[in-house]
């Protein structure tokens, strides 16, 4: 799940920690060809990542966590090629996982593809009443004890990972069904599972295009701000900074940061 979530991570008093998760490491492109047959074969499959991309344009994969009744493996993308993942992820399994977005990005870079059909339990713990919650508070509300916390400038890229960084990696994904069970039954007995499932559904058709260049625009809220040719000046140069990013792999804030991309915005010369 990423850098972006470590702080997620807490716990209230008051609150038991489950013992830690038992898990094997998959190392190998045969032992990927192996766990493939298996998780082809379930009905559903939690799934989550960890990546870094705080000097680089595209996520940088570095462990991927899989977890199925009665299975838990943790996969070393600097071992292994994760591309023959995209068709269990185009198959009929359903694949959980929580604040899915910066995930699927993970996996249409490394795989071409995103899951057919999604289940995000951040997104359908919304429609229980609760407003993009933390994986650590689902734990909490619906299974009664917290997770484990992790070093918020943990290295994933390093080798060995510790023990610590391991079990913290595992732990994402240990208990998702569960909870993938509370909220299915939860929002079926209230009718809204369908409401769920589908914005699901539309959660993978925004995120397929969140990276268009015309749209970066949007996601900075000053320029969002202006109006008339300093809008349309913004649209332009928002778009350049995200091409010229993905091209030389680096964050768009090193091309050109926010506030100085509405300064040009705000200042382009007159005809």
């Amino acid at each position: 799940m990423g850098g972006r979530r470590l702080s997620d991570r807490g716990g209230r008093a008051g609150l038991n920690r489950r013992p830690s998760p038992e898990y094997r490491l998959v190392t190998s492109q045969g032992g990927l060809a192996d766990l493939l047959v298996i998780l082809g074969a379930q009905p559903r499959i939690a799934v989550d990542t960890e990546f870094h991309r705080e000097k680089t344009y595209f996520p940088k994969v570095a462990l991927v966590q899989v977890a199925w009744e009665g299975g838990l493996v943790l996969i070393d993308p600097l071992e292994v090629d994760l591309a023959p993942l995209a068709d269990l992820l185009e198959s009929d399994v359903v694949v959980v996982m929580h604040a899915a977005g910066q995930d699927l990005e993970v996996f249409d870079r490394v795989c071409g593809t995103a899951p057919r059909h999604l289940f995000d339990t951040q997104v359908a713990a919304g429609f229980t009443g609760l407003s993009s919650p933390s994986l650590s508070t689902l734990h909490e509300r619906e299974l009664g004890f917290h997770l484990p916390k992790g070093d918020r400038l943990t290295d994933w890229l390093a080798r060995p990972l510790t023990a610590s960084q391991l079990e913290y990696a595992a732990s994402d994904v240990a208990h998702l069904l569960e909870i993938h069970d509370r909220l299915v039954r939860r929002l079926g007995d209230d009718g809204r599972l369908a409401w769920a499932e589908q914005e699901c559904r539309e959660m993978l058709v925004r995120e397929h295009g969140r990276r268009n260049p015309d749209d970066a625009w949007q996601r900075i809220k000053e320029a969002r701000q202006l109006r008339g040719p300093a809008r349309d000046v913004a649209r332009s140069v928002a778009a350049w900074r995200e091409r010229r990013a993905a091209q030389v792999d680096i964050p768009v804030r090193h091309v050109l940061p926010d506030l100085g991309l509405v300064a040009v915005a705000q200042r382009a010369p007159k005809e």
